[in-house]
């Protein structure tokens, strides 16, 4: 096909349709999306030229826009979850972290306090994200098993950090600092 006649044949099938593509649009969208969106059609339409039915190019072109006008919608719903998310996301702001390094401290205390069998159970749950299936089958035990052993190493763990906040929370931070500083070799790195 000449080059210039398909600009021709173009230029005529946008005059002729895009006046019943923006209306179409127009009543499905935003009206600053709309040039955006029929232009995509056009777009389209130019690209696939050789798709277009010559007799009857309107229902294609309906369909074109029906496609574009889904992925707008589509993009939107993305962009809207996204600002929700951003806006009701976590606060940045730096603040005071003591309590929460002190936290995770008494968390890291309260597990190396478990037996190597119980840590094994909840590394596996929590750490590897394994499902009871295949945990078990690395530790070498049924599912029933490893279920009751992960329940019963929470159940030590949660006994272990109960213990740990009933005492003072600067003192049990000072006191699990200096366990982990002595473990440490004493640097302050």
């Amino acid at each position: 096909m000449n080059e210039n006649i398909a600009e021709e044949d173009f230029t005529a099938l946008y005059r002729r349709h895009h006046g019943d593509i923006s209306a179409y649009v127009r009543r499905r969208i935003d009206t600053d999306q709309v040039a955006e969106v029929v232009a995509e059609v056009f777009t389209i339409a130019w690209r696939r030229w050789d798709e277009l039915p010559a007799a009857r190019p309107l229902p294609w072109l309906y369909g074109v826009a029906r496609r574009t006008l889904a992925n707008a919608y589509r993009a939107e719903r993305r962009r809207l979850s996204l600002t929700t998310l951003l806006e009701n996301g976590p606060d940045h702001s730096a603040g005071d972290h003591s309590d929460a390094v002190i936290e995770r401290l008494q968390l890291a205390d309260a597990f190396e306090r478990l037996s190597d069998k119980d840590q094994e159970a909840l590394r596996l749950m929590v750490w590897e994200e394994m499902a009871p299936s295949d945990a078990a089958k690395v530790i070498g035990c049924s599912v029933a098993t490893y279920q009751v052993r992960l329940h019963r190493a929470r159940k030590r763990l949660r006994s272990h950090l109960a213990a740990a906040s009933s005492r003072d929370s600067v003192d049990s931070g000072a006191t699990v600092w200096q366990s982990r500083k002595s473990q440490w070799g004493g640097a302050d790195a």
